[in-house]
């Protein structure tokens, strides 16, 4: 397992870069801007980190902004931790026979979501390319929120 990101959902997308990177210090790694979801992602390494974050062997902060007002009360605003895994179907039948529930199953192969104990949504995500969709996981509906 590797730590990936923890995702933190802004509000001012223009506030919040200059807040993580003109005055905390973080560089932009990479953007993604998804008009179909109305969203865009934007990663910042620390800059000991850079070249590491660059390469996908170092962790960054996922900064997301959706782009229609949301409210972020509840907590809503921090988002997940991001853990990549060897074998995703493997990793989500091991936490599920340990009595986790998973909250977002692996339907396709690729993303999970599961919950701590006090309710922290963590991301786990297939390394490399995703494996083929395979039951119990692509019949299992979402459970809860993730």
């Amino acid at each position: 397992m590797r730590y990936l990101h923890t995702m933190v959902r802004v509000a001012d997308l223009d506030a919040s870069l200059e807040f993580y990177c003109n005055q905390l210090g973080l560089v932009e790694v990479d953007r993604y801007d998804n008009a179909g979801g109305r969203f865009t992602l934007v990663f910042l390494a620390a800059p000991h980190d850079l070249e590491a974050a660059r390469d996908r062997r170092a962790p960054t902060v996922e900064l997301t902004y959706n782009w229609d007002p949301e409210d972020y009360a509840g907590g809503r605003n921090f988002g997940h931790l991001a853990y990549a895994v060897d074998d995703i179907y493997a990793a989500c039948q091991r936490l599920m026979d340990a009595g986790v529930t998973i909250s977002r199953p692996p339907r396709d192969g690729r993303m999970a979501f599961i919950r701590s104990p006090d309710n922290i949504s963590v991301e786990l995500l297939q390394a490399g390319d995703a494996l083929p969709p395979a039951e119990p996981w692509v019949s299992m509906p979402n459970t809860g929120v993730w």
